[in-house]
């Protein structure tokens, strides 16, 4: 069994890919929670924080950035690391936007995902 690495939100308003993303770094050691929008991952961050943010760039209700807004003015997440995850051609600019600390264009590999989040969320000793 791996140690626990970390503490990740899934915000991605598709189910089948936020479970996807769940299951497989959940497999990684780290402790995952889903939300399908902005309103629902504000909650969460209410609850309790996080290492890392995993984001959709378009999703319903509340976007990205309108999310990224609330979420900077809590003091206990606003420097919490954010991989954003999108299908739009500008991706590299949104993330730029958001302040991101990395990103992937979809359809990405899982390889690209558990690559990506080990870079930003070292094991812990």
């Amino acid at each position: 069994m791996t140690a626990h690495v970390g503490s990740i939100l899934v915000v991605e308003d598709d189910e089948m890919l936020r479970e996807t993303l769940g299951e497989v770094l959940a497999d990684e050691g780290h402790e995952v929670r889903g939300a399908a929008h902005g309103y629902e991952a504000l909650e969460c961050l209410d609850e309790r924080g996080v290492d890392l943010i995993v984001l959709d760039l378009m999703m319903p209700r509340m976007d990205a950035f309108e999310f990224r807004e609330h979420q900077r003015r809590r003091p206990d997440a606003a420097t919490t690391r954010l991989i954003v995850l999108s299908a739009a051609r500008d991706i590299e600019t949104a993330a730029e936007r958001l302040e991101a600390d990395g990103w992937l264009a979809k359809p990405f590999s899982l390889i690209d995902v558990i690559e990506l989040v080990s870079d930003l969320l070292p094991e812990r000793a």
